[in-house]
């Protein structure tokens, strides 16, 4: 591990001014302290933000929560107002890692964990997204491609983002506040060095740039999440993955359906986890379930809408079946 200094911020402000180019924001540390040993990564100026940001769940005046960005991902599964109210989110917290990693993750460092696959973890191979330029290990003839993406992904970088709680709050609807050195930015709300980011809105694409995850701006720290008043009819969380704990989603679908009393659906969100390089929004998909009497065939419909321009990659096939029944089979969980 290369030498760097360390500091300790004391509010949002003072962590953005002791940000500098080579420097890393430092949280539950569950994953920048893993690419530090493992050599992907190598700040030299670390900044604790442990007490920089809030721990507080807090009800809205509209019905929402604010979640602070330092909020353990334990304490946020397990909240009353989270279970009752978004038990999709809830759902997808205990779906992520182990109990003990859930223990030191904080919300914000969910969001900005690196969108990642093996390769990118091998400082022996060429990976675009640790060395911009060098390679793609994974789209090398024989490639291990089971866990790569489907669906947006580019010639320079195939891997897929890890969080379950980020597909949740895609699903949700769920904005990001940001404290800005420089305040404002295109395509966001901004208060007084506050941006505000929509989710899907916060993670990219890969295109010809993979080793930018997000839209955040250097020095820019997530301060808080917040959640619109939770909508009506039933949400659900489902992942299916090689083993029981501390596994990626081969495939995540987090989904919320709501049928009003013309037995049409008025609400429905759908968010894939383990398909592409973001939480993806299956907004195709819910196209053709908006308005519909819901039933198998609508659900199958949907399915096959939001996977026709799927681009699996040899090897990988399998995630396209797989993300179309679990899509069909979550929506047919949630009919009244």
């Amino acid at each position: 591990m290369r030498p760097f200094s360390y500091a300790r911020a004391g509010s949002p402000a003072d962590a953005v001014g002791q940000f500098r180019a080579g420097a890393a924001y430092l949280a539950g540390g569950t994953n920048l302290v893993d690419l530090m040993r493992l050599g992907v990564t190598a700040p030299d100026h670390v900044i604790d933000v442990t007490r920089a940001v809030s721990r507080e769940i807090a009800k809205r005046e509209s019905g929402g929560l604010t979640i602070g960005a330092g909020v353990r991902n334990s304490d946020l599964a397990s909240h009353p107002l989270v279970r009752e109210r978004y038990p999709m989110l809830a759902r997808a917290l205990l779906s992520g890692a182990s109990g003990q990693v859930r223990n030191a993750a904080t919300v914000g460092g969910n969001l900005l964990q690196r969108t990642r696959c093996p390769y990118f973890q091998d400082v022996a191979l060429p990976c675009n997204k640790r060395s911009p330029g060098s390679g793609c290990a994974a789209m090398a003839p024989g490639a291990d491609t089971a866990h790569l993406a489907v669906l947006g992904h580019s010639p320079f970088c195939a891997a897929t983002h890890p969080s379950d709680m980020a597909v949740a709050l895609t699903a949700l609807n769920a904005r990001v506040c940001v404290a800005s050195p420089a305040g404002g930015g295109s395509g966001t709300a901004n208060t007084g060095g506050i941006r505000v980011i929509e989710m899907p809105g916060l993670h990219r694409l890969p295109g010809g740039m993979p080793e930018q995850d997000t839209t955040l701006r250097p020095g820019e720290l997530i301060t808080e999440v917040k959640l619109p008043p939770p909508p009506g009819g039933r949400q659900a969380y489902r992942k299916v993955r090689e083993r029981a704990s501390f596994a990626f989603a081969l495939v995540s679908v987090g989904a919320l359906l709501d049928v009003g009393p013309d037995g049409r659906v008025r609400d429905c969100r759908i968010a894939l986890g383990g398909v592409a390089h973001v939480p993806w929004r299956a907004h195709a998909a819910e196209r053709v379930v908006l308005g519909a009497v819901p039933s198998a065939e609508v659900f199958a419909a949907a399915a096959r809408a939001e996977l026709r321009y799927a681009r699996p990659l040899p090897g990988n096939e399998y995630k396209v079946t797989l993300a179309r029944n679990l899509i069909t089979a979550v929506l047919g969980e949630l009919m009244p």
